[in-house]
């Protein structure tokens, strides 16, 4: 009443048991020798970013989704292995997705510019520039905002997509820069005297180079003066130094030497009615 069927038992094992056994060895072998090519792979891409002196908040980021990415063909391959259905697996994956990127597509666009900041380097923290509608010293780069610091210690956070967008102005780009300062002189004045003048004061400024040459010349004939530009080159460390310490100079020496700087005037004529 109790015999035991050894020939069914026997026939069991080898239809369902021993297959199904065998499978779930490989599937979890796939999986154990993946995890350890991936972590192989994923440490090597690692390095090589490190030595293209990627920044290392993208280096940790590509780890990260690389990593991801890798074991998710692991897992696939795994569950294949154990004749799960993989392909509605996988399109349930797509679909989701789809989805997630759809609802995030604001935030995918500051991720993707964030990316490409990190990679193309257009700036650097401690860098002077004008992005994104807003100025000032680049304090840090993330994935999906910029960090800057204005002139007068405010803070503003820009998303990385309206700065990447748009024109970049990286003011600490290059070692040196060309100051740009317009000088203007009553028509009474003497011209020759005033550009005399302007060429020792920017050949007395050790910080002013001297290649290249600095340029003193007549630009304009204007309604009510006759303006300079001053354009000596400096170092751009130099260059709000030397910008506003000229001025104040030239106001200084020109009143010295009598020579009028003009400005804006009206005459205003009362004719009284007898």
């Amino acid at each position: 009443m109790f015999g035991f069927d050894t020939e069914k038992m026997s026939q069991m094992m080898d239809t369902y048991i021993i297959p199904w056994g065998i499978n779930i060895v490989m599937a979890i072998a796939i999986y154990i020798i993946g995890k350890i090519v991936v972590g192989i792979l994923v440490n090597v891409l690692g390095k090589v970013m490190i030595r293209s002196q990627y920044d290392d908040m993208l280096i940790d980021f590509v780890k990260a989704i690389a990593r991801a990415v890798l074991m998710l063909f692991v897992i696939i391959a795994a569950l294949d292995q154990l004749n799960v259905n993989t392909t509605s697996l996988a399109a349930i994956l797509a679909a989701a997705g789809l989805a997630i990127g759809l609802s995030l597509q604001g935030s995918l666009q500051n991720f993707a510019s964030g990316v490409m900041l990190l990679v193309f380097k257009p700036f650097k923290a401690g860098d002077f520039i004008e992005a994104g509608g807003a100025t000032g010293v680049v304090k840090s780069i993330s994935i999906f905002t910029t960090i800057m610091t204005t002139g007068d210690n405010k803070e503003i956070i820009v998303p990385n997509g309206g700065i990447y967008g748009g024109n970049i102005t990286n003011y600490s780009a290059k070692e040196t820069r060309r100051v740009d300062m317009v000088v203007g002189i009553g028509y009474d004045s003497d011209l020759k005297k005033a550009k005399e003048i302007l060429n020792e004061m920017v050949a007395a400024d050790d910080r002013i180079l001297k290649d290249p040459a600095p340029t003193v010349a007549v630009a304009e004939l204007a309604d009510s003066s006759v303006n300079f530009v001053v354009r000596p080159w400096v170092a751009s460390a130099d260059y709000w130094g030397v910008k506003f310490d000229f001025n104040e100079a030239v106001k200084l020496r020109f009143d010295a030497e009598g020579i009028s700087i003009p400005f804006p005037q009206m005459d205003v004529h009362v004719h009284k009615n007898d």
